[in-house]
């Protein structure tokens, strides 16, 4: 784990804006003003689509990323820092906010608490995936948060894919697609392929296949320590390894991608307060118990 987790001082911050989400070219001056009080470095980015074409240019040292966004803009940030972690808290302008947990309302609340350090249960150190494949002689690596899915393109039949779980094969899979989904994942595609909902403290891999046409074919739940393997044996046109939604690599006929459990999981920083299951029950809309019968 990097060691800027669990550092006493917070002195150099990134704050990462999206400005096309509402609400964020209103609020970036009065966190910019907030954080230049608590430490001795902000540098603000804007343009967010062309920092994460090149991180490199934020300097190094960092000890923070406050992200204003929602997931997806999360997620990008969390695959620009994915060789060096940073800490990370997210601000929600977006949908959801599984990742992005903090409120526009509970922003500085939740930058209160991670300043003051005292509440070392807000950072969540979430397990990510690492995929390696050889493509034309070279080995491609990439690493997730969420989840990896091999899937086929919208102009070609089913994929033929075998799963293998250390040496042992699993079955074959026929169908769209299959996804490799970390707890942090299985709120996403995973979920809506049928996928369980894992708590994100846990260290598991979810698979679970795209519209399968075995009905029989359900999603699984793997030991994460175990190497799991995916080969495609059968693909009639363009197959794609998408990492993350931000990541896109094609996949040859016969090519066998290798999915391991990252060994540095990714730190970041939930609202004070949330627990993993409030968070299901409002961003999931759970009502907790039944409506009463308009009948009775």
């Amino acid at each position: 784990m990097s060691a800027r987790v669990g550092q006493d001082e917070i002195r150099s911050v990134l704050l990462l804006a999206n400005m096309a989400k509402e609400g964020v070219a209103e609020l970036v001056p009065e966190i910019e003003a907030w954080l230049e009080e608590r430490c001795r470095k902000v540098t603000t980015v804007t343009d967010v689509a062309e920092f994460l074409q090149d991180p490199a240019q934020v300097d190094q040292g960092l000890d923070l990323v406050v992200v204003l966004g929602g997931d997806g803009t999360l997620l990008g940030a969390v695959r620009a820092f994915a060789d060096d972690p940073v800490p990370m808290v997210g601000i929600n302008f977006g949908r959801i906010g599984f990742l992005a947990s903090t409120p526009v309302s509970q922003w500085k609340g939740t930058l209160e608490a991670v300043f003051a350090g005292q509440n070392p249960s807000l950072l969540e150190r979430r397990m990510r995936l690492e995929a390696e494949w050889e493509r034309k002689g070279k080995t491609q690596r990439a690493i997730a948060l969420n989840e990896v899915v091999l899937q086929r393109s919208s102009h070609q039949g089913m994929l033929t894919v075998s799963l293998f779980v250390g040496e042992d094969w699993v079955t074959d899979y026929r169908a769209d697609g299959l996804i490799l989904a970390t707890p942090s994942g299985s709120t996403g595609y995973s979920l809506s392929a049928g996928g369980p909902i894992l708590a994100p403290f846990l260290s598991a891999l979810v698979v679970s296949p795209i519209c399968s046409q075995g009905l029989s074919n359900r999603p699984i739940v793997l030991h994460p320590d175990r190497e799991v393997a995916l080969q495609v044996i059968d693909s009639k046109g363009v197959t794609t390894l998408a990492v993350d939604g931000h990541e896109y690599h094609a996949i040859a006929q016969g090519a066998r991608i290798l999915v391991r459990r990252h060994p540095e999981p990714y730190p970041l920083y939930a609202m004070p307060g949330l627990d993993p299951y409030r968070r299901l029950r409002s961003r999931l809309g759970w009502s907790g118990s039944p409506s009463p019968s308009s009948d009775t």
